[in-house]
């Protein structure tokens, strides 16, 4: 069992920046696939990026690469998203989740924390 809490959500006006984390606890938390999810309003749960159980690869979603990076420090079991560049369409509710392997199949994620929200304004 994998134990997933996010926080660093908030309000941020368009342009910004906000760093998202997602602590890890359980059984060898450290060896699983990361991944950032969100969710808009009236919206389906979509893919944002993944890291490998290293740190040494990662996946993005179109349109957040350049804007957005993920990273881990497994020292602490925490993943991050660091989220540059903000626009409204970034609002949504972010959450994090874990699996075993698979960095770039976008299902298959066993674990999920319960979201953290990220408003931009324009």
């Amino acid at each position: 069992q994998v134990q997933l809490v996010e926080s660093g959500g908030g309000l941020v006006q368009a342009g910004g920046s906000l760093r998202l984390s997602c602590a890890a606890s359980g059984r060898s938390a450290w060896t699983y696939v990361m991944g950032w999810f969100r969710q808009a309003p009236g919206k389906e749960r979509a893919f944002v990026a993944a890291i490998s159980y290293s740190g040494g690869t990662t996946y993005y979603e179109d349109s957040v690469k350049g804007r957005f990076t993920i990273s881990r420090d497994n020292a602490k079991n925490t993943v991050y998203l660091q989220m540059n560049s903000l626009k409204p369409e970034d609002t949504a509710v972010y959450y994090c989740a874990a699996k075993a392997s698979g960095l770039r199949t976008i299902s298959g994620y066993e674990y999920w924390g319960q979201g953290t929200q990220v408003t931009v304004s324009s």
